[in-house]
């Protein structure tokens, strides 16, 4: 009965965590900005680590199941 909402959250985190990954990869081989008003490096760079926090938050929810 438990296992639901852990893999509720873990299928969120998971499809959040890759669409911000995607979404950012795109953003920096084309050369736009990632976020407007902060250097594209810093930008891109922050980004990719959210992107793969929210991964591994995935990953700990599938594991908790």
């Amino acid at each position: 009965m438990e296992s639901g909402p852990a893999i509720f959250a873990g299928v969120v985190f998971a499809l959040f965590g890759g669409a911000l990954l995607v979404w950012t990869a795109v953003r920096a081989r084309h050369g736009e900005p990632v976020a407007h008003g902060v250097r594209p490096v810093a930008s891109a760079t922050l980004a990719t680590l959210a992107a793969v926090a929210a991964l591994g938050v995935g990953l700990w929810c599938f594991a908790q199941v």
